[in-house]
Protein backbone atom coordinates (compact mmCIF):
# COMPACT_ATOMS: atom_id res chain seq x y z
CA UNK A 1 0.00 0.00 0.00
CA UNK A 2 1.28 3.41 -1.23
CA UNK A 3 0.69 5.71 2.14
CA UNK A 4 -0.72 8.92 1.38
CA UNK A 5 1.82 10.64 3.68
CA UNK A 6 5.48 9.31 5.63
CA UNK A 7 6.42 11.96 8.40
CA UNK A 8 9.12 13.74 6.87
CA UNK A 9 12.99 12.74 8.73
CA UNK A 10 16.20 13.74 7.28
CA UNK A 11 18.58 11.43 9.50
CA UNK A 12 20.10 14.57 11.68
CA UNK A 13 16.92 14.24 14.23
CA UNK A 14 18.37 11.62 16.03
CA UNK A 15 21.57 12.99 17.09
CA UNK A 16 20.03 15.72 18.50
CA UNK A 17 17.59 14.33 20.02
CA UNK A 18 19.83 12.92 21.81
CA UNK A 19 21.62 15.68 22.66
CA UNK A 20 18.29 17.31 24.10
CA UNK A 21 17.73 14.13 25.99
CA UNK A 22 21.16 14.38 28.23
CA UNK A 23 21.17 18.18 28.27
CA UNK A 24 20.25 19.69 32.03
CA UNK A 25 17.36 22.29 29.73
CA UNK A 26 14.77 19.34 28.73
CA UNK A 27 11.80 21.25 29.53
CA UNK A 28 10.83 24.43 26.67
CA UNK A 29 13.15 26.93 25.42
CA UNK A 30 16.26 24.75 26.00
CA UNK A 31 18.91 25.29 23.22
CA UNK A 32 17.51 23.50 20.44
CA UNK A 33 13.83 25.52 20.99
CA UNK A 34 16.07 28.66 21.14
CA UNK A 35 17.97 28.07 17.81
CA UNK A 36 14.52 26.96 16.05
CA UNK A 37 13.64 30.48 16.63
CA UNK A 38 16.35 32.19 15.29
CA UNK A 39 15.93 30.36 12.31
CA UNK A 40 12.68 30.78 11.90
CA UNK A 41 12.85 34.88 13.15
CA UNK A 42 15.88 35.41 10.24
CA UNK A 43 13.78 33.20 7.97
CA UNK A 44 10.21 34.84 8.16
CA UNK A 45 11.82 38.32 8.99
CA UNK A 46 9.18 38.57 11.90
CA UNK A 47 9.44 40.64 15.45
CA UNK A 48 9.08 37.19 17.42
CA UNK A 49 8.84 33.61 16.97
CA UNK A 50 7.61 31.56 19.75
CA UNK A 51 7.16 27.32 19.49
CA UNK A 52 4.14 26.21 20.68
CA UNK A 53 3.17 22.22 21.22
CA UNK A 54 0.85 22.49 17.97
CA UNK A 55 -0.64 25.05 15.66
CA UNK A 56 -3.97 24.86 17.41
CA UNK A 57 -1.69 26.21 20.72
CA UNK A 58 -0.70 29.32 18.46
CA UNK A 59 -4.07 29.65 17.46
CA UNK A 60 -4.86 30.13 20.65
CA UNK A 61 -2.24 32.24 21.66
CA UNK A 62 -3.67 34.71 18.88
CA UNK A 63 -6.79 34.40 19.99
CA UNK A 64 -6.13 35.56 23.55
CA UNK A 65 -3.46 38.55 22.65
CA UNK A 66 -5.72 40.16 20.73
CA UNK A 67 -8.34 39.84 23.47
CA UNK A 68 -11.11 38.07 22.16
CA UNK A 69 -14.73 38.87 23.74
CA UNK A 70 -17.10 37.29 23.78
CA UNK A 71 -20.04 38.16 21.09
CA UNK A 72 -16.99 38.85 19.11
CA UNK A 73 -17.01 37.75 15.54
CA UNK A 74 -13.92 36.24 13.75
CA UNK A 75 -14.10 36.03 9.71
CA UNK A 76 -13.08 32.81 8.16
CA UNK A 77 -13.52 30.25 5.45
CA UNK A 78 -15.73 27.30 6.36
CA UNK A 79 -13.09 25.09 4.02
CA UNK A 80 -10.63 24.75 7.07
CA UNK A 81 -9.58 22.54 9.58
CA UNK A 82 -11.76 22.64 13.31
CA UNK A 83 -8.99 24.15 15.10
CA UNK A 84 -8.92 27.46 13.23
CA UNK A 85 -12.37 28.49 14.54
CA UNK A 86 -12.11 26.45 18.14
CA UNK A 87 -9.14 28.97 18.88
CA UNK A 88 -11.85 31.83 19.08
CA UNK A 89 -14.65 29.86 19.55
CA UNK A 90 -12.94 29.02 23.09
CA UNK A 91 -13.06 32.93 24.34
CA UNK A 92 -16.91 33.18 23.22
CA UNK A 93 -16.35 34.56 19.81
CA UNK A 94 -19.04 34.06 16.88
CA UNK A 95 -17.20 32.47 13.42
CA UNK A 96 -18.86 33.83 10.32
CA UNK A 97 -17.70 31.86 7.63
CA UNK A 98 -17.83 33.02 4.13
CA UNK A 99 -17.16 31.34 0.87
CA UNK A 100 -14.09 30.16 -1.13
CA UNK A 101 -12.77 30.79 -4.22
CA UNK A 102 -12.42 27.87 -6.73
CA UNK A 103 -8.96 28.36 -8.03
CA UNK A 104 -6.96 28.10 -4.60
CA UNK A 105 -9.62 27.01 -2.36
CA UNK A 106 -8.78 29.80 -0.37
CA UNK A 107 -10.87 32.65 1.51
CA UNK A 108 -12.09 34.77 -1.07
CA UNK A 109 -11.31 38.35 -0.55
CA UNK A 110 -13.77 39.96 -2.71
CA UNK A 111 -16.73 39.06 -0.07
CA UNK A 112 -14.79 39.73 3.27
CA UNK A 113 -16.28 43.51 3.58
CA UNK A 114 -19.81 42.46 3.38
CA UNK A 115 -19.68 39.98 6.21
CA UNK A 116 -18.28 43.02 8.25
CA UNK A 117 -20.35 44.52 11.36
CA UNK A 118 -19.60 46.47 13.90
CA UNK A 119 -18.90 43.04 16.20
CA UNK A 120 -16.22 42.22 14.03
CA UNK A 121 -12.77 42.15 15.64
CA UNK A 122 -10.64 39.80 13.05
CA UNK A 123 -10.25 38.16 9.98
CA UNK A 124 -8.17 34.98 9.68
CA UNK A 125 -6.78 33.85 6.38
CA UNK A 126 -6.31 30.38 5.95
CA UNK A 127 -3.29 29.18 3.15
CA UNK A 128 -4.60 26.34 2.08
CA UNK A 129 -2.19 23.82 0.37
CA UNK A 130 0.85 26.50 1.29
CA UNK A 131 -0.81 28.93 -1.72
CA UNK A 132 -1.26 32.50 -0.43
CA UNK A 133 -4.37 34.13 0.22
CA UNK A 134 -4.61 37.77 -1.76
CA UNK A 135 -3.18 39.17 1.52
CA UNK A 136 -2.90 42.89 -0.04
CA UNK A 137 -6.63 42.89 -0.26
CA UNK A 138 -7.48 41.11 3.01
CA UNK A 139 -4.93 44.03 4.67
CA UNK A 140 -6.35 46.86 3.17
CA UNK A 141 -9.76 45.86 4.28
CA UNK A 142 -8.13 44.92 8.54
CA UNK A 143 -6.96 48.45 7.81
CA UNK A 144 -9.88 50.37 6.78
CA UNK A 145 -12.06 48.73 9.77
CA UNK A 146 -9.10 48.46 12.05
CA UNK A 147 -9.52 44.74 12.28
CA UNK A 148 -6.62 42.06 13.38
CA UNK A 149 -5.47 39.98 10.65
CA UNK A 150 -4.00 36.24 11.98
CA UNK A 151 -2.57 33.99 9.16
CA UNK A 152 -3.47 30.88 9.64
CA UNK A 153 0.16 29.56 7.66
CA UNK A 154 -0.10 25.77 9.01
CA UNK A 155 0.52 24.64 5.79
CA UNK A 156 2.55 27.74 4.49
CA UNK A 157 6.03 27.29 5.72
CA UNK A 158 8.61 28.43 2.89
CA UNK A 159 5.78 29.42 0.66
CA UNK A 160 5.51 33.45 -0.09
CA UNK A 161 3.17 36.10 -1.23
CA UNK A 162 4.94 38.57 -3.47
CA UNK A 163 7.91 38.04 -1.97
CA UNK A 164 6.98 37.55 1.71
CA UNK A 165 7.01 34.50 3.40
CA UNK A 166 2.71 33.75 4.44
CA UNK A 167 2.15 33.86 8.55
CA UNK A 168 4.66 37.58 8.16
CA UNK A 169 2.07 39.56 6.33
CA UNK A 170 -0.76 40.02 9.15
CA UNK A 171 -0.43 41.08 13.00
CA UNK A 172 0.75 37.15 13.96
CA UNK A 173 0.79 34.16 11.90
CA UNK A 174 0.27 30.34 13.17
CA UNK A 175 2.17 27.15 11.72
CA UNK A 176 1.45 23.37 12.02
CA UNK A 177 4.88 20.96 12.59
CA UNK A 178 2.32 18.07 12.72
CA UNK A 179 3.68 14.58 11.00
CA UNK A 180 1.44 15.58 7.57
CA UNK A 181 3.21 18.88 7.40
CA UNK A 182 5.83 19.71 5.60
CA UNK A 183 8.70 19.82 8.71
CA UNK A 184 7.35 18.05 11.79
CA UNK A 185 8.74 18.65 15.48
CA UNK A 186 8.16 14.92 16.32
CA UNK A 187 5.02 14.60 15.26
CA UNK A 188 3.00 17.36 17.00
CA UNK A 189 4.28 21.22 17.16
CA UNK A 190 3.72 24.63 16.28
CA UNK A 191 4.67 27.91 15.97
CA UNK A 192 3.08 31.34 16.43
CA UNK A 193 5.32 34.48 14.78
CA UNK A 194 4.64 38.52 16.04
CA UNK A 195 4.76 40.71 13.41
CA UNK A 196 2.94 43.55 15.33
CA UNK A 197 5.91 44.51 18.64
CA UNK A 198 2.78 45.56 21.09
CA UNK A 199 1.87 41.77 21.54
CA UNK A 200 5.71 40.26 22.07
CA UNK A 201 5.75 40.89 25.51
CA UNK A 202 2.06 39.85 26.47
CA UNK A 203 2.50 36.35 24.47
CA UNK A 204 5.89 35.24 26.47
CA UNK A 205 3.45 35.67 29.08
CA UNK A 206 0.40 33.97 28.17
CA UNK A 207 3.32 31.60 26.88
CA UNK A 208 4.40 30.59 30.45
CA UNK A 209 1.01 30.33 32.49
CA UNK A 210 0.42 33.59 32.68
CA UNK A 211 3.94 34.56 34.42
CA UNK A 212 6.82 36.62 33.48
CA UNK A 213 9.05 33.90 33.90
CA UNK A 214 10.55 34.60 30.53
CA UNK A 215 11.98 38.38 31.85
CA UNK A 216 13.19 36.37 35.24
CA UNK A 217 15.64 34.49 32.97
CA UNK A 218 16.89 37.92 31.16
CA UNK A 219 17.29 39.31 34.68
CA UNK A 220 14.47 41.94 33.72
CA UNK A 221 12.55 41.51 37.35
CA UNK A 222 14.32 39.45 40.68
CA UNK A 223 11.22 36.93 40.80
CA UNK A 224 8.65 36.23 38.64
CA UNK A 225 4.98 35.89 39.33
CA UNK A 226 1.75 35.58 38.07
CA UNK A 227 0.55 38.85 36.17
CA UNK A 228 -1.80 37.55 33.51
CA UNK A 229 -3.82 34.48 31.81
CA UNK A 230 -1.95 32.09 30.19
CA UNK A 231 -1.20 28.63 29.63
CA UNK A 232 1.49 26.06 29.15
CA UNK A 233 1.95 26.73 25.66
CA UNK A 234 5.66 25.44 26.12
CA UNK A 235 6.91 22.55 23.89
CA UNK A 236 9.81 20.48 25.22
CA UNK A 237 13.16 20.90 23.79
CA UNK A 238 13.18 17.70 22.69
CA UNK A 239 10.41 18.20 19.97
CA UNK A 240 12.69 21.45 18.85
CA UNK A 241 15.52 19.24 18.77
CA UNK A 242 13.74 16.27 16.43
CA UNK A 243 12.60 20.44 13.96
CA UNK A 244 16.55 21.47 14.10
CA UNK A 245 17.22 18.22 12.56
CA UNK A 246 14.67 19.40 9.26
CA UNK A 247 15.48 22.92 9.66
CA UNK A 248 18.91 21.74 8.53
CA UNK A 249 17.89 20.85 5.45
CA UNK A 250 14.70 22.64 5.03
CA UNK A 251 15.44 23.63 1.25
CA UNK A 252 16.62 20.19 0.57
CA UNK A 253 13.16 18.77 1.66
CA UNK A 254 11.34 21.95 -0.52
CA UNK A 255 12.75 21.25 -3.13
CA UNK A 256 12.26 17.20 -2.67
CA UNK A 257 8.58 17.88 -2.70
CA UNK A 258 8.40 20.35 -5.54
CA UNK A 259 9.86 17.66 -7.89
CA UNK A 260 6.83 15.25 -6.82
CA UNK A 261 4.56 18.07 -7.51
CA UNK A 262 5.51 18.86 -10.71
CA UNK A 263 5.58 15.61 -11.98
CA UNK A 264 2.00 15.16 -10.93
CA UNK A 265 1.51 17.84 -13.54
CA UNK A 266 3.09 16.65 -15.54
CA UNK A 267 2.17 13.46 -15.88
CA UNK A 268 -1.35 14.37 -15.42
CA UNK A 269 -1.11 17.04 -17.89
CA UNK A 270 -3.65 15.22 -20.51
CA UNK A 271 -6.25 14.68 -17.67
CA UNK A 272 -5.77 18.64 -17.03
CA UNK A 273 -5.71 19.64 -20.81
CA UNK A 274 -8.95 17.48 -21.10
CA UNK A 275 -11.14 18.98 -18.23
CA UNK A 276 -10.79 15.48 -16.50
CA UNK A 277 -9.49 17.18 -13.33
CA UNK A 278 -8.66 20.25 -11.88
CA UNK A 279 -5.26 20.48 -10.37
CA UNK A 280 -3.81 23.13 -7.76
CA UNK A 281 -3.62 26.75 -9.25
CA UNK A 282 -1.01 29.09 -8.27
CA UNK A 283 -2.02 32.65 -8.29
CA UNK A 284 0.49 34.86 -10.02
CA UNK A 285 3.76 36.33 -7.09
CA UNK A 286 3.06 33.23 -5.00
CA UNK A 287 5.17 30.90 -4.61
CA UNK A 288 3.95 27.27 -3.17
CA UNK A 289 5.65 24.85 -0.70
CA UNK A 290 4.07 21.44 -2.52
CA UNK A 291 2.33 20.94 0.66
CA UNK A 292 -0.09 19.03 -1.14
CA UNK A 293 -1.41 18.02 -4.38
CA UNK A 294 -4.90 17.30 -4.88
CA UNK A 295 -7.35 16.61 -7.88
CA UNK A 296 -10.70 18.04 -8.55
CA UNK A 297 -12.98 15.47 -10.33
CA UNK A 298 -16.60 16.02 -11.73
CA UNK A 299 -18.58 15.12 -8.37
CA UNK A 300 -18.87 13.45 -4.88
CA UNK A 301 -19.86 10.03 -7.18
CA UNK A 302 -16.99 9.99 -9.13
CA UNK A 303 -14.61 11.46 -5.99
CA UNK A 304 -16.04 7.89 -4.25
CA UNK A 305 -15.27 5.61 -7.10
CA UNK A 306 -12.03 6.97 -7.93
CA UNK A 307 -10.89 6.86 -3.99
CA UNK A 308 -11.80 3.04 -4.79
CA UNK A 309 -9.96 2.19 -7.53
CA UNK A 310 -7.15 3.56 -5.83
CA UNK A 311 -7.42 1.77 -2.54
CA UNK A 312 -8.02 -0.96 -5.37
CA UNK A 313 -4.60 -0.84 -6.58
CA UNK A 314 -2.87 0.03 -3.46
CA UNK A 315 -3.10 3.61 -2.96
CA UNK A 316 -4.20 5.43 -0.26
CA UNK A 317 -5.66 8.20 -1.23
CA UNK A 318 -7.97 10.76 1.05
CA UNK A 319 -10.37 14.02 0.96
CA UNK A 320 -10.10 16.90 3.04
CA UNK A 321 -11.80 19.08 5.75
CA UNK A 322 -15.84 18.30 5.97
CA UNK A 323 -16.98 22.42 5.67
CA UNK A 324 -17.08 23.22 9.02
CA UNK A 325 -20.50 24.94 8.72
CA UNK A 326 -22.26 21.88 7.98
CA UNK A 327 -20.38 19.96 11.17
CA UNK A 328 -22.41 19.25 13.91
CA UNK A 329 -21.21 22.30 16.17
CA UNK A 330 -21.08 24.45 13.01
CA UNK A 331 -24.89 25.71 13.78
CA UNK A 332 -24.24 26.31 17.55
CA UNK A 333 -20.98 28.11 16.90
CA UNK A 334 -21.34 30.03 13.35
CA UNK A 335 -22.80 31.57 10.62
CA UNK A 336 -22.73 31.29 7.09
CA UNK A 337 -22.72 34.69 5.24
CA UNK A 338 -23.69 34.93 2.00
CA UNK A 339 -23.89 31.96 -0.47
CA UNK A 340 -22.03 28.74 -0.60
CA UNK A 341 -21.58 28.32 -4.06
CA UNK A 342 -18.29 26.82 -3.71
CA UNK A 343 -17.28 25.29 -0.55
CA UNK A 344 -19.32 22.51 -0.38
CA UNK A 345 -19.13 21.73 -3.93
CA UNK A 346 -15.56 21.78 -4.46
CA UNK A 347 -14.82 20.38 -1.24
CA UNK A 348 -16.78 17.49 -2.69
CA UNK A 349 -14.61 17.17 -5.57
CA UNK A 350 -11.36 17.10 -4.12
CA UNK A 351 -8.54 14.44 -3.65
CA UNK A 352 -5.14 14.39 -2.02
CA UNK A 353 -2.75 12.34 -3.56
CA UNK A 354 0.26 10.63 -1.38
CA UNK A 355 2.87 13.10 -1.27
CA UNK A 356 6.09 13.22 1.15
CA UNK A 357 9.91 13.87 1.27
CA UNK A 358 11.93 10.98 0.13
CA UNK A 359 8.64 9.45 -2.10
CA UNK A 360 10.34 7.04 -4.56
CA UNK A 361 9.88 6.76 -8.30
CA UNK A 362 8.59 3.64 -7.69
CA UNK A 363 5.73 4.96 -5.61
CA UNK A 364 4.98 8.18 -7.55
CA UNK A 365 4.80 6.25 -10.75
CA UNK A 366 1.99 4.18 -8.93
CA UNK A 367 0.08 6.74 -7.91
CA UNK A 368 0.49 8.04 -11.39
CA UNK A 369 -0.63 4.66 -12.90
CA UNK A 370 -3.50 4.30 -10.81
CA UNK A 371 -5.27 7.81 -11.86
CA UNK A 372 -4.70 7.31 -15.61
CA UNK A 373 -6.02 3.89 -15.40
CA UNK A 374 -9.17 5.35 -13.75
CA UNK A 375 -9.40 7.86 -16.41
CA UNK A 376 -9.32 5.90 -19.16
Amino acid sequence: MIPFNKPPYTGNEDQHVLAAMRSPKISGDGEFSKRCQAWFEEKLGCKKALLTPSCTHALEMAALLIDVQAGDEIIMPSYTFVSTANAFVLRGAKIVFIDIRPDTMNIDERLIEAAITSKTKAIVPVHYAGVACEMDAIMDIASRYQLFVIEDAAQGMMATYKGRPLGSIGHMGAFSFHETKNYTSGGEGGLLIINDERFINRAEIIREKGTNRSQFFRGMVDKYSWVDIGSSYLPCDIQAAFLWGQLEKSEEINQNRLQIWNAYCEALSPLIASGRVIVPSIPEGCVHNAHMFYVKVHDLYERTALLEHLKGREVFGVFHYVPLHSAVAGPQFSRFHGDDRYTTKDSERLIRLPIWYGMKEHELVQVIDSVLEFFS
